[in-house]
């Protein structure tokens, strides 16, 4: 197996991304966080906040508090000082996870035109994908591959003397997730293919294997989009013919 180029705009949208599912968490943690101390905060604190039901609308509420920085030995102010802070890490957060959606979008668009025009992928699944096959998407070596990355390849178990049962999605051992929607695969609803489900329902297919045909075809779909971005992405082969000198053309003339 090649290994995945690090030199192009995919990589870049890798560091990006990578940056955004921190914010993420730390934004989740921080609003995990806030509802914490609301519900060990004192009586009177507690029911001025808990009037909003939205975790967003009550750090709203928490942003507008004043603690007296002079009583921090007081529960109540230090509940407030504590809740404020959070509010504040949460709202600064919101801010840098929208700059990088904007800068992610922005790379995606260049990277990946005809795959953000697909129905349903949006800038997360173009990223996921582009991610996932990398800048020299051709070091795969069909589509099947492209879709085994996804987890929507089948595989069939061994014969044995008992019925076996029917072909499951295949799995990888990876960190990340390894279901196909999880991989950046866009979902695949039976109510917007009606016609498909009912022909596959009469040969005998369970909604399960249905839907596992419908993301295959998806996978082959977005791999075909996603196969441009290697004509615009040097090979290990012309890259390191560019940096080595050109032999000198053989003299002729018997000079």
């Amino acid at each position: 197996m090649v290994a995945k180029d690090t030199s192009g705009i995919v990589e870049a949208i890798r560091q990006l991304r990578v940056t955004r599912d921190g914010a993420v968490k730390a934004r989740t943690a921080a609003l995990n966080a806030l509802g914490g101390l609301i519900v060990t905060a004192p009586e009177d604190l507690r029911r001025q906040l808990t009037a909003r039901k939205a975790k967003r609308a009550r750090a709203r509420l928490c942003e507008r508090l004043r603690p007296d920085l002079r009583r921090l030995r007081e529960p109540e102010q230090a509940a407030k000082a504590a809740l404020w802070s959070l509010a504040r890490r949460i709202t600064e957060l919101d801010g840098e996870i929208k700059l990088l959606d904007q800068q992610l979008a922005q790379l995606i668009a260049e990277a990946a035109p005809i795959t953000i025009n697909r129905l349903a992928v949006g800038t997360g699944h173009a990223a996921t994908l582009l991610v996932t096959a990398g800048q020299n998407i051709e070091r795969l070596r069909h589509e099947a591959s492209f879709a085994a990355l996804c987890a929507a390849g089948p595989i069939s178990r061994l014969k044995r003397a008992h019925r076996s049962p029917p072909p499951q999605l295949r799995r990888r051992p990876r960190r990340q997730p390894r279901t196909a929607r999880d991989r950046g695969l866009p979902p695949a609803p039976l109510r917007t293919h009606r016609a498909y489900a009912a022909r596959r329902t009469a040969e005998g297919k369970t909604k399960t294997e249905i839907i596992r045909c419908l993301k295959r075809y998806i996978a082959r779909e977005l791999y075909h989009t996603l196969r441009p971005i290697c004509s615009r992405s040097p090979t290990r082969r012309d890259r390191a013919s560019r940096s080595s000198p050109s032999p000198a053309a053989p003299d002729r003339s018997g000079t």
